[in-house]
């Protein structure tokens, strides 16, 4: 199951004193800041979850799959996440 804006907006409703609406504009300020962070270039680190990353790939020869025709992707940039320490050894039942 995949958990959604809604979802993590439930939970904080759920287990604080916000109500529904400010619960969900938490939510959404909390992303527009990550977004807007990484959109500058810069890392978001986030203490025992983890660290996204703006990494820039360079141009590159591609081959389309249904054609097998070449083309040349661009360069461009994306968003890498390395998961913390912490969250590792919960995530294999170490912690």
């Amino acid at each position: 199951m995949t958990l959604t804006k809604a979802d993590i907006s439930d939970k904080i409703f759920n287990t604080t004193d916000l109500k529904r609406t400010e619960a969900s504009s938490a939510i959404e300020t909390v992303l527009k800041i990550i977004k807007s962070t990484l959109e500058s270039g810069e890392g978001v680190l986030i203490s025992g979850f983890g660290k996204f990353c703006v990494r820039g790939k360079n141009e590159r020869r591609g081959r389309n799959p249904h054609t097998a025709n070449e083309l040349i992707l661009g360069a461009r940039r994306v968003v890498t996440f390395k998961c913390s320490g912490v969250l590792k050894e919960k995530l294999n039942g170490k912690g």
